[in-house]
């Protein structure tokens, strides 16, 4: 009983927590009335271009729940579905709406001090964090406690929540990058204006594309994560403890990654206040607060682990092992992807040479970043393994998700810095402080974005591991046999898939910046006095660009992310999903971690080169440098960070039809 009234008391401190920070955030000044209008245009944008999702999501979701209800004769299933696809939705459209405020705030903030700039940025994201896990955690909670003894009935709630978060990462995906490529090739390259410059006509969109694809996309996409993985390890210990003493020992261990997750909330909390800004305005780092976090839970993980199953320690030892490796991931991100380390200066110097050098370099060191954090993977994957079982693999996820709060918190602390930028630019704010205040924010941002979207393929990888040990207890299958035909099969379809599904979002990103592109160029060419910036662009006709090409290249990722493991199970059978599982996340993994560290390596070796090496702006290298990003922008912020969520669709597809394969 004390157990679950810490696991309650955590979700319920974590909301609270979240709306004392939003009121004292939304109590901060506000700015010149400049900075207010571009501020309420990029908010307008992200709400109609959300509420448009919505509208088109919403009829699909109570379809499917009723589709689920019926073939799976029960309507618990269809109702966790449209739980999950509810919270995900919220918990993106919560983070999104906070992040549009803060934006405003942090540009004003940073015209009087950066400690203050800084404060305001990092506590308007940690609204995000603490959000997202709060509902996270009451949701799974107060469902397993309903479920009572079988709690295979939460299944759906995950399914739902991978699903809206693959619409919302897609459709935010397509989004930003349209925007983005549109004002990058011909606001940079053509015109030779600089970046977040008010006469271009889509710099709104831009700055929208930021709040849907990186805020709401990304919390979306981390909150399913967040739920499957508490679904599978749930489901796995309920198995095991059963094996071991029965009804007992299943609802003990099958409630333990639950308490974990609640003390990883704490320890966040904790943490969050840790970071801050020193007297001469340096970032104290902000991986001292992820590693006082993470000390928190492990402490914490000791006396539960040890209450729990009575002395064996060994649930202990795999947590260490799923927090160990989130350091390893943070760790090798960023030496793979800022420009003080090799690899991105190898980058900046291929510019030298041209475009082709510069994208040839980018490839070869998204490919090379791929093996150690793979090589990592397995490694805890099999220590996990050997430690604790099929229960270990679980509990590894659950180690690595613990202080999804802190992780989250970086994640929006990015686009709201971004933003503000942004608005210093576009409101004409002629205050050398408050521009130098927001790049410094800025560069701190650019470093958090790149470890939290390691983080997120880490965890979605990791989620679907214990997804696939939650199906094979499902299917009742002891083992799968290579020999078999048919887990070939599943196999080569499940490494297609991933490259199916990325062409469908380059292709969906390709076409809709083809129509930004054309219509940046048109108004240059149409409205007289914008080049001189005399009059005003546009703005809205690149919103609805972008609104509209986000939306209809929604749909075939969707399709296939359903309907290729419905299709494989009910053809081939339950092996032939196990197959499918493991070779979409043999083909996922690397390939996520290709496309996010090539494109966030591009993206900082342009950086580099703008603050002034080799000649920085307008030169030929710069020139390239910015080709390269803009080959990456679809890269690290449209496919990569859904193939995330593509894996945790498919595991939940599988573990919810698996009695009928």
């Amino acid at each position: 009983m004390e157990l679950v009234f810490t696991t309650l008391s955590a979700g319920v401190i974590a909301l609270v927590s979240a709306l004392f920070v939003a009121l004292k955030m939304l109590r901060k000044k506000i700015g010149t009335k400049e900075m207010v209008r571009v501020h309420e245009a990029i908010k307008e944008g992200a709400k109609a271009y959300i509420h448009k999702q919505f509208k088109i999501i919403t009829p699909f979701i109570i379809v499917l729940a009723l589709i689920l209800g019926f073939s799976l004769q029960s309507p618990f299933p269809g109702l966790t579905f449209a739980l999950g696809a509810f919270l995900s939705a919220f918990a993106g459209y919560v983070g999104m709406m906070v992040a549009v405020n803060a934006n405003l705030r942090t540009a004003e903030a940073s015209r009087s001090s950066l400690k203050e700039a800084f404060k305001t940025a990092f506590h308007s994201g940690a609204i995000m964090g603490l959000t997202l896990t709060g509902i996270g955690l009451l949701g799974v909670t107060v469902l397993y406690l309903f479920c009572g003894e079988d709690p295979s009935q939460i299944i759906g709630l995950g399914f739902g929540a991978s699903l809206t978060a693959l619409f919302a990462r897609v459709g935010g995906g397509i989004f930003t990058k349209a925007a983005d490529m549109g004002a990058d090739l011909v606001g940079k390259v053509e015109k030779g204006i600089p970046e977040d410059d008010p006469r271009n006509p889509a710099v709104i969109a831009d700055q929208v594309g930021d709040n849907v694809g990186d805020i709401a996309g990304t919390g979306a996409d981390v909150f399913q994560s967040y739920i499957c993985t508490l679904i599978a390890a749930i489901l796995v210990g309920f198995q095991e403890g059963m094996k071991v003493g029965g009804l007992e020992k299943a609802l003990e261990w099958s409630f333990f990654p639950i308490v974990i997750m609640s003390v990883g909330v704490f320890a966040s909390i904790f943490a969050l206040l840790l970071i801050r800004v020193d007297k001469d305005g340096t970032l104290i780092v902000v991986d001292q607060g992820i590693f006082a976090a993470s000390l928190f839970v492990v402490a914490a993980s000791y006396f539960v682990t040890n209450f729990v199953f009575e002395g064996n320690l060994n649930p202990f030892y795999v947590i260490v092992v799923g927090i160990v490796t989130v350091f390893l991931f943070a760790f090798f991100t960023e030496y793979y992807t800022l420009h003080g380390y090799s690899p991105v200066k190898a980058i900046v110097n291929s510019c030298r040479t041209g475009a082709a050098t510069n994208v040839l370099m980018g490839l070869a060191v998204g490919l090379e970043s791929t093996a150690i954090p793979i090589i990592v993977f397995c490694v805890a994957i099999f220590l996990s393994y050997q430690i604790s079982g099929l229960f270990g693999i679980s509990l590894l996820s659950i180690g690595f998700l613990s202080i999804t709060a802190i992780i989250m918190s970086m994640s929006a602390y990015g686009p709201i810095v971004d933003n503000s930028q942004g608005i210093i630019k576009m409101a004409h704010i002629k205050d050398e402080k408050a521009s130098e205040n927001a790049h410094t924010l800025d560069s701190i941002g650019n470093t958090a974005k790149a470890i939290c979207k390691s983080y997120a393929v880490g965890a979605s990888g990791l989620a679907q591991v214990a997804l696939f040990s939650a199906f094979i207890e499902a299917a009742n299958l002891n083992s799968i046999n290579l020999m078999n035909s048919q887990v070939i099969i599943g196999a080569i379809i499940g490494g297609m898939t991933t490259f199916l599904f990325s062409s469908f979002l380059f292709k969906a990103v390709g076409k809709a910046a083809f129509e930004m592109i054309a219509e940046v160029r048109r108004q240059f060419k149409e409205i007289a006095g914008l080049a001189e910036g005399k009059v005003d662009p546009n703005y809205v006709k690149c919103i609805d660009i972008s609104s509209k090409s986000a939306l209809k290249g929604l749909f075939a990722p969707a399709a296939i992310s359903r309907i290729v493991p419905l299709a494989v199970g009910f053809i081939f059978g339950a092996e032939a999903v196990g197959g499918l599982i493991v070779g979409n996340i043999a083909t996922v993994l690397p390939m996520a971690l290709l496309l996010m560290n090539s494109g966030t390596a591009w993206d900082n070796a342009k950086k580099y080169i703008e603050s002034g090496e080799l000649g920085g702006k307008g030169t030929p290298a710069h020139e390239a440098a910015v080709i390269g990003d803009t080959i990456g922008d679809p890269f690290k912020d449209t496919a990569g960070p859904s193939l995330d969520i593509l894996i945790n669709v498919i595991g939940s597809i599988a573990l919810l039809f698996a009695a009928m394969f």
